[in-house]
């Protein structure tokens, strides 16, 4: 079990609680990665399935805002937003909102959950995790290190990056930040697509970010991306940007796969018959980064009649 909480005392008895309640006897640890927690806590969960350490996993995120301190600290750094909206890859960005959140997911080899006949939200081809290693500042982003744990995800997904048409960004809604994000994601695109040899058609990829909608989940940031995934797959949809308006000028999309969702709009397949596929990224502030590829789940199996 894992569960993702912001740093405070005995936050660690949280998942233990949860272990001693329901009987859990795997790992059962809290994970602390900032705005990567959630992700990482995925990955980690993953993980011990594929050692043989557990057969099903829950892991999830919980973002509390409990006292003042961490506005104080925020603003005192000029990453809160002084207009109090997020505003991603907008023109107007300047900062982030802070969010209240709590999500869960129980996480479970395909094959076992197809055998048991449970429900299937969507499928996590691939997942990655890294360190942006050393920059200018100890929060400043990596672009290249951000592009490695996007292709390192995709590798293990083991699917052609054309088919991956939505990418839920980290998208604080800094100046600093997207920009570097924006590149991090062009440069992933690029390296997958010569390494798998294809070729990427303009603006076939959207690109959106729930923060504009509901805040910066912090340590449950990641949670949030993956389920507004989870429901775009259901309602077969691309939630957009709320109130974008211009671009960043220092983004520069023309010619890239990429294209801004100022709207919600169908989610298509990029071919018939083909499942959706989408992105999630999260990036720590402190500079440990993750990466999901989610794809949609199969149909259910339509249930045998019986003879009378």
């Amino acid at each position: 079990l894992l569960v993702v909480l912001p740093a405070g005392p005995l936050h660690v008895v949280v998942p233990n609680r949860i272990s001693h309640m329901f009987g859990l006897r795997g790992p059962s640890l809290p994970v602390d990665t900032a705005c990567s927690s959630t992700l990482n806590a995925i990955h980690l969960a993953i993980q011990s399935m594929e050692n043989g350490e557990c057969r099903m996993a829950l892991a999830g995120g919980v973002s509390l805002i409990l006292n003042p301190a961490r506005h104080v600290s925020g603003s005192k750094m000029g990453t809160l937003s002084p207009t109090g909206s997020c505003k991603t890859l907008d023109e107007r960005a300047d900062g982030y909102v802070r969010g209240e959140g709590a999500g869960m997911f129980v996480l479970k080899p395909l094959d076992a959950a197809l055998a048991d006949g449970d429900p299937i939200h969507g499928i996590i081809r691939g997942s990655a995790v890294n360190h942006c290693g050393k920059t200018h500042t100890l929060s400043y982003p990596n672009a290249e290190a951000q592009a490695d744990v996007i292709v390192a995800a995709h590798l293990r997904a083991g699917v052609p990056i054309d088919s991956v048409n939505f990418v839920e960004l980290h998208g604080t809604g800094t100046a600093k930040g997207d920009p570097i994000e924006f590149a991090g994601l062009q440069q992933a695109f690029d390296r997958l697509a010569d390494l798998q040899g294809v070729g990427l058609a303009p603006a076939y990829c959207g690109l959106s970010s729930a923060k504009t909608n509901i805040g910066h989940l912090e340590a449950a940031a990641g949670m949030a991306g993956v389920a507004k995934v989870l429901l775009a797959f259901q309602h077969r949809q691309l939630p957009g940007f709320h109130d974008f308006r211009a671009l960043n000028p220092r983004v520069r999309i023309e010619d890239t796969p990429f294209r801004i969702l100022d709207r919600t709009v169908a989610w298509e397949p990029v071919q018939d018959g083909a499942p959706l596929r989408a992105g999630v990224s999260a990036f720590g502030f402190g500079g440990t980064n993750a990466h999901l590829v989610l794809e949609a789940p199969p149909a259910p199996a339509t249930p045998r009649k019986r003879r009378a």
